[in-house]
């Protein structure tokens, strides 16, 4: 008997860094999928939406700020056991505004060793060690990064 296929979705997701280079994590509100798990911010690319487009559109509504700059980081395929994710991660190399919770979700601030101290979603797992081997590049244009929650 063959097995149903998972539902596939297309995520994008920003890492955002604040002056000291901590960086930008969001707690999965409840009745999602993860709930209560820390993930980078971003969300659902939009069927035929650039995932460029995507970070942009998710993080004004997520956090409201408006992305200046971004470039890819990590590309890579995760299976849940009810679905399967391809996410798409972008470093934001700067942004306007003033990060805030817009969906009421809780925001950490920590630094990429901090990170692994996070019940974080599986899939960010490769991006959590590939942080810790970047040296952090300098962010331009940044707003202020607002409180942590």
């Amino acid at each position: 008997m063959t097995e149903a296929p998972r539902p596939r979705l297309q995520v994008v997701a920003g890492i955002l860094r604040d002056g000291d280079g901590r960086i930008l994590i969001s707690r999965r509100q409840p009745g999602k999928h993860g709930a209560g798990r820390w993930e980078f911010p971003g969300g659902k690319i939009a069927p035929g939406e650039d995932p460029l487009a995507a970070l942009r559109r998710e993080l004004a509504e997520e956090i409201g700020i408006e992305v200046l700059g971004a470039s890819p980081f990590m590309a890579l395929e995760h299976d849940y056991p009810e679905r399967s994710v391809a996410l798409d991660f972008h470093l934001v190399t700067g942004w306007r505004g003033r990060v805030q919770a817009l969906e009421r979700q809780e925001l950490a601030w920590a630094s990429a060793a901090e990170l692994f101290d996070y019940d974080m979603l599986e899939a960010d797992a490769p991006v959590l060690e590939a942080l810790q081997r970047e040296r952090p590049a300098r962010v331009v244009g940044q707003g202020r990064p607002g409180p942590a929650g």
